[in-house]
């Protein structure tokens, strides 16, 4: 009686939840919630669109490149390339702080020694007046050079605009470019892939709905035998005509035909509530399905081309797309021991500028250059093992290819077996299940005509529940194995 209560009030809690309007939705309609719901469907498609632009983005790579810089620096001295004092062999030439130039005669200069022997005589103002003379002239033709050797680099301004193009990188691009396809190949592929594995779960959730639904009309249409019987069998007692013991038996079988009701009710909620959740829709949406075409099962196993069916198969493909990136992987090591050749063209513009002198003003003019850059790898051992590691890498995904595809063929024709087996138990099982009514037909009349008792009536009914219950198994399991065949048939 526990048992019974906790069956009751999880049943009342569960089918509480779907309270609300009923809606009718058929296989394919389900099929078309689940595969336009959910964020992973958008995930999906933004990952072919990142593959796509990334394949893109390789391709333009091979191309030309454009660029454009431009510099400004402020520079709180400006640069001399002059000392401000220079000494000379007959004297030293310096410009001051102030701006001014002044030039000190050597003692050992002949123009010293002149004036030196002129002191006291009448020539000595006269020399004098020359040495002065002489050293200014000196001083102001050092302080002229020594301002066109000072540049202004307070403002420095540089613009450039360049073009670069690869000649030949060692293949590098051209295998960046293929794992970038590869790539998205796969994020095509992986897409295929999740929309045939999402028919299959919604598949296997609806006719698991179904066929709960057709073991709960079952288990009603049952309890309703037993508790008709156990009216009799009461009506037989009250005659004399039956025992107390044969009443406990039926009342007893009765009970456990309604535990069976109710968990065939909880069953079917749960199994509702699956299917909302793979379609999408609120746990709580109430809805019943299309249950036309559960015996039916359209997919003929004979000549079934297994290989053309293992080639098509999204693990073999993925596997193929992942030896080819593998491979380029391999290609794109060994670029590093094979020259690079660069070819680059571009227009500088400066200021100060160097067009005529060195100047600041804006009237200069800039210049043109172009070249091409040439390296030769001569001792890279590391790319040497790089090389090496990637061809031991593609091999292990070649061989595991293989491996692959053996499993592959091995898993279909498996299918193919399952879904002859389930074709031919649904024969079998709709063939007991008739069997299986008309014994209970029978009996149910000896029944009613006092040839049998009770317990005999109950065998022939729970035999009946077991062959219908598994009629309705076999069409769900034909059901779903069929749909995983189409699977591997990629014909979904």
């Amino acid at each position: 009686m526990k048992r019974l209560f906790m069956i009751l009030l999880v049943s009342s809690m569960v089918m509480t939840a779907f309270a609300g309007d009923t809606i009718f939705y058929t296989l394919q309609q389900c099929r078309d919630l689940a595969l336009t719901s959910g964020a992973s469907t958008r995930a999906q498609q933004e990952t072919m669109l990142a593959a796509k632009y990334n394949r893109q983005a390789a391709l333009a790579s091979m191309f030309p490149r454009i660029t454009a810089n431009g510099s400004y620096m402020w520079n709180s001295r400006d640069a001399h390339l002059l000392e401000n004092s220079t000494t000379l062999s007959f004297g030293t030439a310096t410009v001051n702080p102030d701006g001014t130039a002044s030039f000190d005669w050597s003692s050992e200069s002949a123009l010293a020694k002149i004036e030196t022997a002129a002191k006291g005589t009448v020539f000595e103002d006269a020399v004098k007046d020359l040495a002065n003379n002489a050293g200014q002239r000196i001083a102001d033709a050092y302080q002229v050079l020594y301002d066109k050797l000072t540049f202004d680099l307070t403002h420095v301004v540089v613009a450039h605009v360049g073009i670069t193009q690869p000649i030949y990188v060692g293949g590098r691009l051209i295998q960046l470019y293929n794992i970038a396809k590869a790539t998205e190949t796969m994020a095509v592929i992986e897409a295929d892939a999740k929309h045939d594995a999402t028919i299959y779960a919604v598949d296997e959730a609806y006719w698991r709905v179904v066929s709960v639904s057709k073991k709960k009309a079952l288990a009603n249409q049952y309890y309703q035998l037993l508790v008709q019987l156990e009216g009799d069998v009461q009506e037989a007692l009250k005659e004399g005509l039956l025992t107390q013991a044969d009443l406990l038996k039926v009342t007893t079988k009765r009970g456990e035909a309604e535990v069976k009701k109710l968990q065939a009710e909880n069953g079917l909620t749960l199994s509702q509530m699956a299917l909302a959740q793979v379609c999408g829709l609120p746990l709580s949406t109430a809805f019943s399905l299309d249950e036309s075409g559960l015996s039916e099962t359209t997919l003929t196993t004979e000549d079934i081309n297994v290989e053309a069916a293992v080639a098509g198969r999204s693990e073999l493909q993925l596997l193929e797309q992942a030896e080819k990136i593998a491979r380029s992987n391999a290609k794109l090591a060994s670029a590093g021991l094979q020259p690079n050749i660069v070819a680059s063209a571009g227009y500088m513009y400066t200021n100060p500028n160097v067009d005529n002198g060195f100047s600041s003003k804006w009237d200069g003019k800039g210049f043109f250059s172009a070249g091409v850059v040439v390296n030769v790898p001569i001792v890279h051992a590391d790319d040497i093992l790089r090389y090496k590691a990637a061809k031991h890498a593609a091999n292990a995904v070649a061989l595991k290819t293989d491996e692959t595809r053996e499993l592959l063929t091995l898993q279909t024709t498996q299918a193919n077996q399952k879904l002859m087996e389930a074709q031919q138990k649904i024969a079998l099982a709709r063939l007991t299940e008739n069997n299986a009514a008309e014994v209970l037909r029978m009996a149910q009349e000896s029944y009613d005509a006092g040839m049998i008792t009770a317990s005999e009536l109950m065998q022939a009914q729970t035999a009946w529940l077991a062959a219908a219950t598994d009629f309705v198994d076999a069409e769900a399991e034909a059901k779903t194995t069929e749909t995983l065949l189409r699977k591997y048939l990629q014909q979904l």
